[in-house]
């Protein structure tokens, strides 16, 4: 398996260079912060698949391509957030069903195999959405920085793939590892921030319900007289 397929690379690298280089900014934002806009990426992935399994299917059903197209993505849009934890015990069962079978080939229970790596899928999303998000940008950034260099002349990206692929499933995997160590750090320091704001809220909160009860509970100052006021009048003046 490659990670950096050289076919791939034959028709990414006829792309222009400022594709290849938003590409690059793509790969890197999803890389970094897939799992902050983890609700943009999946309504955005969704919508997309919706939108081009509409515009294939179409014939079949009479329909035309634009209409069909249309209301299928926006219909995969709409769904996309309340489908993500069933995609996500889909791909646990799949990747669980996978990873068993390759490393023991004798167990022979896929049923068991599958409800625990789903329900594992479930249960870690957050970690299973970092892993896929940086994995994804690592794969979107290696393709676009070498479709980049070898439309600027620099690099010969089929060659040199075919020639370094185990290399580049070491980088790919490397690379994806230390995303998805960001994603955690960032997603920690975020909620610690979000932890501190809120408990600084509450106490003012609690500060200011204090100075209004004090100023409830305070005794009212005694009521002033023709006698007293003539009185401060004149000190004032003598002042």
């Amino acid at each position: 398996m490659q990670a950096l397929a050289p076919d791939l690379l034959a028709d990414t690298r006829e792309l222009s260079a400022a594709v290849s280089a938003a590409g690059l900014v793509l790969g890197l934002a999803l890389w970094l912060f897939g799992w902050r806009g983890h609700r943009f990426w999946v309504v955005l992935t969704a919508t997309l698949a919706g939108g081009i399994a509409g515009l294939s299917r179409s014939p079949a059903y009479g329909l035309q391509p634009l209409v069909a197209g249309l209301l299928a993505a926006v219909a995969a849009g709409v769904l996309a957030l309340a489908l993500a934890r069933v995609v996500a015990f889909a791909a646990g069962a799949a990747a669980a069903l996978v990873v068993v079978g390759a490393a023991v080939p004798a167990w022979d229970q896929p049923l068991v195999t599958a409800l625990v790596g789903g329900l594992l899928g479930v249960s870690l999303f957050r970690l299973w959405a970092m892993a896929l998000t940086s994995a994804a940008g690592t794969l979107l950034i290696g393709y676009a920085a070498l479709s980049l260099l070898d439309r600027l002349g620099t690099l010969d990206a089929v060659g040199w793939a075919g020639e370094n692929s185990v290399l580049l499933n070491w980088l790919w995997a490397s690379v994806s590892l230390l995303g998805l160590l960001a994603q955690f750090l960032l997603e920690r320091r975020r909620v610690r921030k979000t932890r501190k704001a809120e408990e600084a809220a509450k106490a003012k909160a609690a500060e200011d319900e204090e100075k209004k009860r004090k100023k409830a509970t305070a005794p009212a100052p005694p009521p002033s007289t023709l006698w007293g006021t003539v009185v401060a009048g004149v000190k004032r003046m003598a002042g």
